[in-house]
């Protein structure tokens, strides 16, 4: 039985309709006649979520790898505002996540009754579209009622916010079925193949052309950068831009002296990052990526091997250089566990692929999903071609995983060390949230989930762990110095008396008793020995429950170890 109102059971059909399988659920008395509808509808499954703010990541990851839309409903009030990190971090990242906010009846807002504030616009510029639901009496009211909900649900790429004033009693569940409702479908103009063509014309006809992806790719290309300086060879004329945003602001500056840059997205936005943008084609960047390197693999580029052999130099002065122990040690030692070409997948059973294997569509995802093949020669069946040389996928017989790295310091040495796509929440760049994006992740796949986590974003973000949705395939890998080491790096900063107490927010707090009241099997590491074991087991060893090892460091030595790698690049 559903809810007798009947916005809640418009909203319920067209969500079905629209094709949301996965919804993201927050306790509270005002949304109950959703949540109850969302539980009672066979084709939704739903995630129970307390931590408001969580709940919006975990939604956010749960998009990430279903790449579907994904519903995040709470309650009337502030609920809503907790919401809003989460859906400014999708905005950036054009991941369709739907916000169902309860709502007391417009005539309270504002005659101080209890949680009543104006939720319509809540959430502002960070969805695409908003909308707020009457409640109806009539034919026409339901029409319309139809219509907004539409018009919400056929937004792609972007999150939206559904907001339901619903009005006592809110707890009567006497409707047997579900209405039959109006679904409105938009039907996306795909680039044409000219277009395609005229593209990948343009950059093979340039005399120093750049293939750039954001997020969730562009590894070493900051040292490359460092390295070449200001020789005036490495610098591109012109630049095709596909994915998400950039990490290094010194790889920014750089491409900045490009003559032009081609920005490729699927919502025609004008994302001027280098300041000399001339082109936005809508479009899949995976698709336009992938015939680029077609025509690499036939019609060698000196500019594009010029940068191939740079990027070679780098990654054999990453891999040669030893780091003392610290967070950088950890990064790289896990990296090497899990992209190197011999050995043990990060899963129970899985044999990585190896050299001239066949691609196959069954088990492994090649470049037009998100995540890209094994490099080593392997061929890929959608289009013949040569894998990408420099984004290395541990592709498996009988599995795949996945690896999210928190903001700062966590995602910069990811920058260095991993030769694969890493999910980051870089569309604001916020600490909070990364350990809930790579939870709801986990929830909805069987692959392993890999997060690699500094202390100041995973203590904000504990609540992450207090989830009854959470198994075995969740594996943490937490970097604790003792305060925000990304503030030892910043120059002027040390000559601030504030800056460890203060800005850093130096502690001495562990993940040891968050893990025991959570059921999170937890491992420590104090040193070298004990971190590359620890790390042995994060990796390989089987469990029902999420796991965690925690690796303490000296923000000293962190510090050194970075330095010391960019000193010797140069």
């Amino acid at each position: 039985m559903y809810s007798n109102k009947d916005n809640v059971n418009i909203l319920t059909a067209l969500l079905v309709a629209h094709g949301i399988r996965h919804a993201v659920v927050c306790p509270g008395s005002r949304n109950a006649p959703i949540v109850h509808n969302l539980n009672e509808c066979p084709d939704i499954r739903c995630f129970p979520v307390t931590d408001e703010r969580s709940a919006g990541f975990y939604a956010l990851g749960m998009s990430q790898c279903l790449h579907q839309p994904v519903a995040v409903c709470v309650t009337s009030g502030t609920a809503l505002l907790n919401l809003a990190p989460a859906v400014a971090e999708a905005y950036y990242q054009h991941q369709p996540v739907v916000v169902i906010s309860a709502d007391r009846p417009e005539r309270w807002i504002d005659q101080l009754d209890g949680q009543t504030l104006p939720q319509p616009d809540a959430l502002g510029r960070f969805v695409r579209k908003a909308v707020s639901l009457p409640e109806p009496h009539d034919d026409e009211e339901r029409w319309y009622c139809n219509r907004l909900v539409n018009e919400a649900l056929m937004v792609r790429n972007a999150p939206v916010h559904i907001n339901v004033p619903i009005t006592e009693p809110l707890f009567q569940f006497t409707v047997d079925s579900l209405p039959q409702e109006r679904r409105i479908q938009l039907i996306p103009a795909d680039m044409q193949p000219h277009t395609l063509s005229h593209v990948v014309r343009m950059f093979m006809q340039a005399k120093r052309p750049m293939l750039i992806a954001g997020q969730p790719m562009n590894p070493n290309l900051d040292e490359a950068v460092c390295m070449v300086e200001n020789d005036e060879r490495y610098v591109p004329d012109f630049v095709l831009y596909t994915g998400g945003s950039i990490v290094s602001k010194r790889l920014k500056h750089f491409l900045r002296k490009a003559k032009e840059t081609w920005v490729i997205n699927e919502t025609g936005e004008v994302t001027d990052t280098f300041m000399n943008l001339t082109q936005v084609i809508v479009g899949d960047g995976t698709v336009v990526a992938d015939q680029v390197r077609f025509m690499l693999e036939q019609q060698p580029h000196p500019f594009v091997q010029l940068w191939d052999d740079l990027l070679a130099k780098v990654r054999s002065k990453a891999e040669a250089y030893q780091p003392v122990y610290s967070q950088m040690a950890a990064v790289k030692y896990f990296e090497s566990q899990c992209s190197s070409s011999n050995g043990q997948c990060p899963t129970s059973n899985g044999q990585r692929s190896m050299v001239n294997v066949q691609c196959s569509t069954s088990n492994v995802q090649c470049p037009t999903s998100n995540v890209q093949c094994s490099m080593f020669n392997v061929q890929c069946p959608t289009s013949n071609v040569q894998c990408s040389m420099f984004n290395v996928q541990c592709s498996m017989v009988n599995g795949q995983w996945s690896t999210h790295y928190a903001n700062s310091s966590a995602i910069r040495l990811a920058n260095i060390y991993a030769r694969h796509p890493v999910f980051c929440n870089r569309g604001v760049n916020g600490i909070e949230g990364s350990l809930s994006t790579a939870a709801g992740f986990s929830c909805v796949t069987d692959d392993m989930v890999f997060c690699v986590i500094g202390d100041l974003s995973f203590f904000y973000d504990q609540n992450a762990l207090w989830n009854q949705n959470l198994r075995g395939n969740l594996r943490i890998l937490l970097l604790n110095n003792g305060k925000g080491g990304i503030f030892n790096m910043l120059p002027g900063l040390d000559q601030s008396p504030a800056r460890d107490r203060f800005v850093a927010a130096e502690h001495h707090t562990t993940a040891e008793g968050i893990c025991q009241q959570t059921h999170v099997a937890y491992l420590k590491a104090t040193n070298m020995e004990e971190m590359k074991k620890g790390i042995a087991t994060l990796i390989r060893q089987e469990s029902d429950t999420p796991m965690l090892l925690e690796v303490f460091t000296n923000p000293v030595d962190d510090q050194t170890a970075l330095q010391t790698y960019y000193q010797s690049l140069k």
